[in-house]
Parts: structure tokens; C-alpha cells; sequence
């Protein structure tokens, strides 16, 4: 028999979500096989799979050891860059300046060298992060971009700040605003682009239609033109969605690609394009939780690339 005590960052999770999370080697189907046969209890009484845990509660679980081994701690992050770029930071985010060519998450051909790993190294060696008192959170991002775009992007440092955050950018209370360079001009100096995107897995591309199809979604662009020089113009974006390649695409899409994007423009003897996540807004609605303290405040980089980018076209203009 093993019990767990359910600590600030385990709560409000659902019991099968919490257990599949804690135990690696517990199968789903003998899982929920237990919690009918009241093998699994919470606070000694019969629970249900999509029962909400609650800080203190206890779970019990007469199984055997061998299926209730408990999820791995690794600390390959410890090998991750130590040079983070923090915007602001309080007890429960992190806003991070992530630069170009460095990827938010892990993936196949890199699992060291990320924002989320450096992350997890800093708050590690403050003391905020203790992997092996975590029955299943770790630090985590909540929203992400592209390898090559720099920017803001937010990291948690509890579970119920990612579980509020990722409501309130759902229901887009989070304003995303980027800094990009485009080729051209736009005819109009302000706009709202929509279309219906479709992604290929395989080449890591998308495809924008004016019509809805199957499997397509809706995506939703605001842009706003600061200045032109050169052939080039600086535009200010708002992302009303947030989907795959979408600023790259949308813009590519009405004849203006971004400057040094080779996947849907002009490459101009570069491979990385102009855009950055330059400010957050925060716009949180009615209603009182442990981020309130944010709703209206507003994050920007005064000094980035993009911005740096269109003076020397500017000078050389």
C-alpha cells in the first residue's frame, strides 16, 4: 500500500489525470479497474476518476509496488545555458525574453538547449523549484513561439498560475502584440486579416484558404503600420489567434512575407525572420484569483532586434 498527500501544486486535478502523472507504471486500464473496486481511496472513502482533488486530501492505494512506481526526476536541465533574459518575475510568473534560434520546448533533434530547460535551471538554483518534493508539476511555459522569433514568452512557477493563465489566454485576456518587418508596403495602414489555416505535419508548413474546410481553423491578424523606408515597412501585429506559422503566413499571404523568412517569402540572403514577441498585455475580466494583481499591466521590449533591424534599413534608405 502507498499513500500521497495532495500539496498546493497537485490541486485541482482531476484523480485519474493526478494518478497517470505521479505513477508511470500504472496502467490505465488496471486504474480505473481499482477505483471501482475501492483500491484506490481518497481520504479513506470511495473516489470517482474525474473526482477534483483538494491540498491535504490523501490517497490510498492498496496496489502492489511494482505498478505504483513513481514518474522519473530527471535534471538535464542542469546542463541547460544559464544566461536568461527575465523581463519581470514575482512568486508566481516569469516573463522571458527568448531569443532567436533558441526553441521553447524540447523536441527530437534538441532536449537541452531551451527556454523551458534554462527556466527550470534558474528557478532550481534559487531554491523555488524542488523536483523531488512535486508529485507531478513542474515549472512550465504557457505560451510559445517559433525557434526563430524572439520575445516575451511566460513561464509558471505553480500549477494554478499556468491553470489560470491558460484560461485567461483562451479566452483571450492576454494580449500578444509582435514587432515585424515586411517587404513592401501595405495598402492599407491598418487592418484585420482572416483565413482558415491548415497544417502539414510533415513539412512543418501551413496553407491558408479564404473558405472553412475540414480540418482548417480560423485565424484572426491585426496589423498596424509604423513606418516604411527602403522597400520595407514596420509593422505592429496582434495575434487574435494564435496558430502555427500564422503572422508569417497571413502577411506572405496579401503579397507582404516578412523579411528574411525562407519558408513563405524572400529570403534576402537570410533564413531567419523579423518578428518578435515585444509586448503583453494583460486583460483579465471579471472575477478574483491569485494573478488579479496583473490584469491591466503591460510588458514591452523598448530595445529588440526587429526594432534595431529597421533603423539601419532606415539609415541605408
Amino acid at each position: 500500500m502507498k499513500y500521497v498527500v495532495i500539496t498546493k501544486n497537485d490541486a485541482g486535478q482531476r484523480v485519474d489525470k493526478f494518478l497517470l502523472k505521479t505513477f508511470e507504471t500504472l496502467p490505465k486500464s488496471l486504474m480505473f479497474k481499482e477505483i471501482r473496486k475501492k483500491n484506490i481511496k481518497v481520504n479513506k472513502k470511495r473516489c470517482a476518476p474525474d473526482q477534483i482533488l483538494t491540498e491535504g486530501d490523501l490517497i490510498e492505494l492498496y496496489l502492489k509496488d511494482e505498478v505504483l512506481q513513481k514518474r522519473s526526476v530527471h535534471y538535464d536541465f542542469l546542463s541547460a545555458p544559464k544566461n536568461l533574459n527575465i523581463v519581470y518575475e514575482d512568486e508566481n510568473i516569469l516573463l522571458m525574453n527568448k531569443p532567436q534560434g533558441m526553441l521553447c520546448h524540447p523536441d527530437k533533434s534538441e532536449y537541452v538547449n531551451t527556454l523551458l530547460s534554462s527556466m527550470k535551471r534558474y528557478l532550481y538554483e534559487k531554491g523555488e523549484y524542488k523536483p523531488e518534493d512535486e508529485n507531478s508539476f513542474s515549472p512550465a511555459l504557457v505560451n510559445r513561439i517559433d525557434r526563430n522569433t524572439c520575445g516575451i514568452v511566460i513561464g509558471t512557477k505553480n500549477a494554478e498560475a499556468l491553470r489560470i493563465l491558460a484560461d485567461k489566454i483562451k479566452k483571450r485576456e492576454v494580449q500578444k502584440f509582435y514587432l515585424t518587418i515586411v517587404c513592401g508596403t501595405p495598402k492599407k495602414a491598418s487592418d484585420t486579416l482572416t483565413a482558415y489555416l491548415i497544417k502539414d505535419e510533415k513539412r512543418n508548413m501551413v496553407t491558408l484558404l479564404d473558405t472553412k474546410t475540414d480540418g482548417a481553423k480560423r485565424i484572426e491578424t491585426r496589423y498596424k503600420l509604423l513606418d516604411s523606408a527602403g522597400g520595407y515597412s514596420l509593422l505592429e501585429i496582434e495575434l487574435l489567434t494564435g496558430r502555427t506559422h500564422q503572422i508569417r503566413a497571413q502577411m506572405a499571404k496579401i503579397g507582404h512575407p516578412l523579411l528574411g523568412d525562407g519558408k513563405y517569402g524572400k529570403t534576402h540572403g537570410r533564413y531567419r525572420q523579423e518578428l518578435c514577441s515585444y509586448k503583453l498585455r494583460f486583460t483579465f475580466g471579471d472575477g478574483e484569483n491569485a494573478l488579479s494583481y496583473l490584469s491591466g499591466r503591460e510588458f514591452s521590449l523598448s530595445d529588440n532586434p526587429v526594432s534595431n533591424k529597421f533603423a539601419e534599413i532606415k539609415n541605408e534608405a
